[in-house]
């Protein structure tokens, strides 16, 4: 790789490298120099808009430049979108430092990923040395509730007097116990307090499914991460993996969980060669067991401590704007300090609208909308964002009154479809054939076979020495013996080896499209969905890796890329807080700023759930680029109250906004629409400152 950086005579005079600012160039050069790149650990604090995937591009660049072995470097993200997008950013700063031709291509990024799709090809390279099948599958959500389901009814549970958890519920509470390395009885007590009665139960259930699990040589999501871990755990395994990177990078390091957490200390125990990237500000996913304590702590792992680098110039809002953010999160008793800056143009003040209640509400943020879009704004430049997904209700009615296009940020996942489930339970079922669920599914589309057939042949098959052997001996009923002819044949096609991918999933499509117009009375959108999923496979490089990235990381379906349903070519997007993180807009509305939705009344037991209710104001604050308002109604119509019926609340300003800092914001009420301009400011006021791991597995539910 040293070759490389000398076809050009200095690939640092690149353009890209002159316009980092000192703060990312300190952050891009640090510990490169002198030939030596096993450096120590380094923090980037990247605020809001600071440039945070550019930063990292460019250092990951600089490391290949600097004679780093492009795959002997790991990039941990959080979806595959951001590892897409980083070894896009990565590549196009090589081709440009370089001076290569289009057509020559830059290096690539082999093991630039999310911590599960890592997770799971380490695995199954691995897989002799921890006691994992190598042709072992990973189960998505819908599946892993499904056999969470089968357990419960296998051991009484769903036969008890009182309502035991649903499978959703018992995946949930599984799923945090395993991410935040946490005592069930502690996770029962702190998030799921109506289930602590059923702690035995629940034990008794998750030892049962990770016994069931290992069985049916199956990992759920949670898996990739405990067997990585646990693998890690012997030292001759850890150090074998770690000998694979020189280096390891970690984007949005403040949404990693213990787990995460446990496994990057257990690849970099000393911390060399590491660097994480995030911002304990935008920490604001505890609820998925991310832990901001992960951030916090980090520097202080070491000996002597990490580096610390601070971004604080953002390139995406006003001074003003980033003025009223930092008096907000200058408040938490606990956090790397920084300070935003700007010296973008300002265009208008951040405001606080006082309104009398939700309608009101609901009717300015329409009013502002419409007069924002008269003055050449697009409706979706502009956002309007809310703690929870109910907190929009009146203003979907009004939008809906008025004719205004929108799109609110959830609903149905691709994955989550029937058809699309379907498809891939045939590939899992050929891909493992001991897989119940997928098998259950898959056998149950051949016509005239049934749940009791199904069961059947799936018995028969665990018991089986050649599990395809025993389903291509099934006999069927004469009657249905076409119909599973056609399966069996596609079945016995995906089974042989060297069969060529994607031509498999085209196979199976071909099968499933006379099963959909029989199964389906809207065959028609599902026919496209599947044609979609076709697609989607040519771009992966074998079934296993489609199978398995698919189960971590499902794309949107295509009635999501086309807007509201196809029919407006503009519209105004609403979204919860939480998914609007990684977003901006020109314009943001905040709705409900008063405590009992932000802060959640439901958030609010202990500091550590209040300063995470914090950084979710700062978060939805730091999405606009030029105009913010954060609206506060004075009272609610609070519906379904057993103790005092349906009535009138009244509600207090957030107490995010106390009156110390208010003078950041100028003051509206429903007459005013817009807001007067006030002279730029410039940069703001400084604010406040060879192992079988599958015993240690099943052993940790006992």
């Amino acid at each position: 790789m040293p070759a490389i950086a000398s076809e050009r005579t200095d690939p640092l005079a690149a353009t890209i490298f002159r316009s980092l600012n000192p703060a990312q160039r300190r952050a891009v050069e640090y510990g490169i120099g002198a030939g030596d790149l096993a450096h120590g650990p380094l923090l980037v604090i990247a605020g809001a808009g600071s440039g945070k995937t550019l930063t990292l591009a460019a250092r990951v660049a600089r490391l290949v430049l600097g004679g780093a072995d492009p795959s002997r470097i790991l990039m941990l993200t959080f979806s595959r979108r951001a590892a897409a997008e980083m070894e896009r950013r990565v590549g196009r700063v090589l081709h440009e430092a370089l001076g290569l031709a289009p057509l020559r291509g830059a290096p690539r990024l082999p093991w630039c990923g999310t911590f599960h799709a890592i997770g799971a090809r380490l695995l199954r390279a691995d897989a002799a040395k921890v006691g994992l099948d190598a042709a072992f599958t990973v189960d998505d959500r819908g599946e892993s509730e499904d056999l969470l389901h089968v357990l419960r009814q296998r051991l009484g549970l769903a036969a008890t007097r009182t309502r035991f958890p649903q499978k959703s519920t018992c995946l949930a509470i599984y799923s945090r116990v395993v991410n935040s390395q946490a005592a069930l009885r502690d996770v029962l007590a702190s998030a799921f307090p109506w289930c602590t009665e059923w702690h035995e139960e629940l034990k008794n259930l998750f030892a049962a499914y990770a016994a069931e699990k290992q069985a049916q040589r199956v990992l759920d999501f949670d898996d990739l991460l405990v067997w990585w871990a646990a693998a890690l755990a012997e030292p001759a395994i850890a150090a074998a993996m770690a000998a694979r990177f020189d280096h390891v990078l970690v984007d949005e390091y403040q949404d990693t969980n213990r787990l995460q957490a446990e496994i990057l200390f257990a690849l970099r125990p000393d911390g060399r060669g590491l660097t994480v990237v995030g911002d304990d500000a935008q920490a604001i996913y505890s609820f998925r067991a991310a832990e901001v304590r992960n951030i916090l702590d980090f520097a202080d792992r070491f000996t002597p401590p990490a580096e610390v680098v601070t971004l604080e110039r953002n390139y995406r809002s006003t001074a003003p704007l980033l003025a009223a953010s930092n008096a907000v999160i200058a408040l938490a008793p606990e956090r790397h300090a920084k300070t935003l800056w700007s010296d973008a143009p300002m265009v208008e003040p951040p405001a606080i609208v006082w309104v009398a209640g939700e309608s009101e509400q609901a009717a300015w943020v329409a009013d502002r909308v419409l007069q924002m879009r008269e003055t050449g704004l697009v409706l979706k430049s502009q956002a309007v964002l809310f703690r929870a997904a109910q907190h929009s209700a009146a203003l979907e009615l009004e939008l809906t009154r008025r004719d205004i296009p929108f799109v609110k940020y959830g609903g149905l996942r691709f994955l989550d479809s029937a058809h699309v489930k379907d498809m891939l339970a045939v590939l899992r079922f050929a891909a493992n054939p001991r897989g119940e669920r997928a098998g259950l599914r898959a056998l149950q589309l051949v016509p005239g076979i049934g749940p009791a057939s199904a069961a059947r042949l799936m018995a028969q098959m665990a018991v089986a020495a050649d599990p395809e052997s025993a389903l291509l001996a099934f006999l069927p009923p004469a009657s249905n013996a076409a119909g599973w002819h056609d399966f069996a044949s596609v079945f016995a096609a995906l089974r042989r080896p060297g069969s060529a991918w994607p031509d498999e999933i085209g196979a199976v499509e071909c099968w499933y499209l006379p099963q959909l117009e029989r199964l389906h009375d809207d065959a028609a959108p599902r026919a496209a969905d599947v044609a979609h999923l076709v697609r989607l496979a040519a771009g992966y490089a074998s079934r296993e890796r489609f199978l398995t990235e698919l189960a971590l990381d499902p794309p949107a379906a295509t009635s999501d890329e086309s807007g509201p349903g196809g029919h407006d070519e503009d519209y105004l997007i609403l979204s919860t807080i939480h998914s609007a993180k990684g977003q901006e807009w020109n314009a943001v509305s905040v709705l409900n700023v008063v405590d009992g939705c932000i802060p959640s009344d439901m958030a609010t037991g202990n500091v550590a759930e209040i300063e995470e209710e914090r950084r979710l104001l700062y978060v939805a604050m730091t999405r606009a680029r030029h105009h913010l308002h954060l609206l506060v109604p004075q009272r609610f119509y609070v519906t379904q109250q057993a103790a005092y019926g349906d009535r009138h609340v009244y509600a207090a300003i957030s107490r995010f906004l106390p009156e110390s800092i208010r003078d950041r914001f100028v003051h509206l009420t429903p007459g005013d629409v817009e807001a007067a301009a006030i002279e730029p400011q410039g940069a703001p006021p400084v604010a406040v400152a060879g192992v079988d791991l599958a015993a240690r597995v099943r052993a940790a539910w006992r």
